[in-house]
């Protein structure tokens, strides 16, 4: 190594060392969200360690745009250009996968921030791994966006501009904040919290590993001293991670949590279920279930829920159940983050499905889709259930009927609700009594859509007048099944989207035209696993029957809207009165001061409601203005 090279190295090496907790937070926020937080954490470390460069390809880089506040030494543009390399490559299918630090015992994540920190979480979450790369350089980085463009077209990014154009989006919907939040403990990965993973295995097998030890070393000794039989040297020890990925796939550790651990614990979740099944001590299945997962064959058919990883589990996962349901016998693991089922059909090749479910609590860990049908399905209740019942949502005023469950928590088959495009005559939910012994009289709706995992229904209230939408309560009063009655049809379009729970939320009531009769504004708002929302504007008269669905008004994706994150929303429909004319009725949440239409008619009104007549086509456009000045256009299909 001639002396320029020398020099470029070792200011590498002093950048890596002073501004380590920078870098590998850097790379935190860069990699895919979907890895896990414990893994995730790991590989950001894993990453910085591996960022010394070795060679004199990296030293034309040095010329890379360096921070524009404290200026650090010449060796940081070179290492970030490094490091921004590897996180990105880790969103690509790896031939090989890197060794990261050792943590035995331990899972490792970053302190919970606050509402604001999820939401931001979430919302990088939906973004790209050049875009959350972007968003990094701009608000950690305080690179301009020139700057920006050049370390990610130099990190090999295949098109910076679209990956700047969704930081700047990102940071327009967050407001000026994002920075600071950035710089929170929730995403600092050098300041973690530390879980167990399996004491009760780990104390359990611990005089077995002891002994075992002590008879490892004394053969060793005994081979390091007297070489193999041939007197060639004893082979070199297995590779750390080739012995822990064997470990995570040995049926013999897996996790098991003892009975009525829901009931001793503040985390009422997926880690609280103990194993149940007739097969959960059957090792050769759930041998065969490991292997599987591990390295599943061709005919082997494997599904995701968006945004779920199917990667191998990297330390051994928690048994929740091993049965046989209706012929097919079915394995069910949780590694902590996933939900895995695994199933053998008869005279058939072997099924995988995942499911994500970090985060899980008390309800979204209430049930899980243990088998299905044609036309049916069944559930595997959590143990601190107490009483299960089903209904039909789109008729509210008719009784719950018992529905059983099994010794072993699994419960008889329910219909399940109709499919996209299906008719609509039926959407079939169960009311889950969760135990006193968690907490009181507490019950809540569970519906499926297609996943592994059921969606919590919950329902807000109609505003009251303050800037926000209530907070989301069960959807079991009169009030939210009428509402759900009208509005569950449009279910349908949300059907294996990885959704973890829908919110109804009667944002605004109306007095319709002529008639004085009322009219209810629903904004609809699905919460997907992955972070990023979808919202269903629905339009409906009260004067409807229950059965009758209420009016699609508007749609959005990956938005904040109808949340406590986006409490401002607009819609807008074309009503017909029994006279036969036609109106433009329109509505804005409590946060919209007011309502402007333009194009053939143009009216504005100081209230959040409005009704105008209009010919059936005429093109007319309706926009709420908020407290800050700005305009919200109504949603639209």
């Amino acid at each position: 190594m001639d002396e320029r090279t020398r020099a470029d190295v070792e200011r590498a090496e002093a950048a890596i060392v002073e501004h380590y907790p920078r870098l590998v937070r850097l790379a935190h926020l860069v990699l895919p969200p979907a890895m896990g937080r414990h893994r995730r954490v790991l590989t950001a470390h894993g990453i910085v360690q591996r960022a010394l460069p070795s060679t004199g390809r990296e030293r034309a880089r040095a010329v890379l745009p360096g921070q524009r506040g404290p200026r650090p030494e010449p060796g940081y543009p070179l290492v970030r250009s490094r490091v921004l390399e590897l996180a990105l490559a880790q969103a690509k299918p790896p031939r090989w996968r890197s060794p990261l630090p050792v943590v035995w015992g331990l899972r490792l994540f970053p302190r919970a921030g606050g509402a604001d920190e999820l939401a931001l979480d979430q919302a990088l979450s939906a973004l790209s791994a050049p875009a959350r790369a972007a968003v990094a350089l701009w608000h950690l980085e305080e690179l301009n966006e020139d700057e920006v463009l050049a370390v990610l077209d130099a990190a090999g990014v295949a098109d910076p501009g679209a990956a700047q154009r969704a930081a700047v989006a990102l940071g327009r919907d967050l407001g000026p904040g994002t920075a600071a939040l950035l710089n929170s403990g929730e995403f600092d990965p050098c300041t973690v919290q530390a879980r167990p993973t399996d004491l009760l295995r780990r104390r359990q097998g611990r005089r077995a590993a002891v002994a075992t030890a002590v008879v490892l070393t004394a053969g060793a000794a005994l081979l390091t001293a007297a070489g193999g039989p041939d007197g060639t040297p004893p082979p070199a020890q297995p590779d750390p991670a080739t012995v822990r990925a064997r470990q995570a796939l040995d049926p013999q550790r897996l996790v098991r949590a003892p009975d009525d651990a829901w009931a001793d614990t503040s985390r009422v979740d997926f880690t609280a279920w103990s194993p149940r099944g007739e097969y959960a001590g059957d090792t050769a299945l759930l041998g065969r279930a490991l292997r599987v997962w591990g390295a599943p064959g061709r005919d082997v058919r494997v599904t995701a829920a968006d945004g779920t990883s199917t990667r191998p589990p990297d330390q051994p996962p928690r048994l929740l159940y091993g049965g046989v349901i209706d012929g097919v016998r079915v394995v069910v693991l949780h590694d902590g983050d996933r939900l895995v089922r695994y199933a053998e059909p008869e005279g058939a090749p072997a099924e995988l499905e995942f499911a994500r479910v970090d985060n899980a609590d008390l309800t979204t860990a209430g049930a899980l889709v243990i088998g299905r049908g044609t036309g049916w399905m069944r559930y595997l209740i959590a143990p601190w259930i107490t009483d299960t019942t089903t209904r039909d949502l789109l008729r509210p005023a008719a009784p719950e009927k018992a529905l059983h469950v099994a010794p072993d928590g699994v419960t008889d088959r329910v219909p399940e609700p109709p499919a996209d495009g299906a008719v609509c005559g039926q959407w079939p939910v169960a009311r889950l009594h969760s135990s006193a012994r968690v907490t009181a009289q507490h019950s809540f709706l569970l519906t499926d859509l297609g996943d592994l995992t059921p969606v919590h229904l919950t329902y807000g209230p109609a505003a009251s007048g303050g800037p926000t939408a209530a907070p989301p309560a069960e959807a079991t009063t009169p009030a939210a099944l009428l509402s759900w009655a009208h509005t569950a049809c449009s279910l349908r379009g949300e059907r294996g989207a990885g959704v973890r729970s829908v919110n109804n939320w009667a944002y605004a009531r109306q007095r319709l035209p002529e008639s004085g009769a009322g009219a209810t504004w629903v904004c609809s708002r699905a919460d997907t696993w992955r972070g990023p929302g979808r919202v269903t504007v629905q339009f409906h008269p009260t004067v409807a029957r229950p059965e009758w669905p209420a009016r699609v008004v508007g749609r959005a994706r990956d938005t904040a809207a109808c949340s406590p994150y986006g409490p401002e929303v607009v819609g807008e429909t074309r009503w017909r009165a029994g006279s036969g004319h036609w109106y433009l009725l329109a509505a804005g949440s409590p946060a919209v001061r007011s309502l402007d239409v333009t194009g053939a008619v143009r009216r504005t009104t100081r209230a959040t409601t409005l009704a105008v007549g209009v010919p059936a086509s005429a093109p007319v456009r309706v926009a709420g203005v908020l407290a800050s000045g700005g305009l919200l256009h109504a949603m639209r299909r």
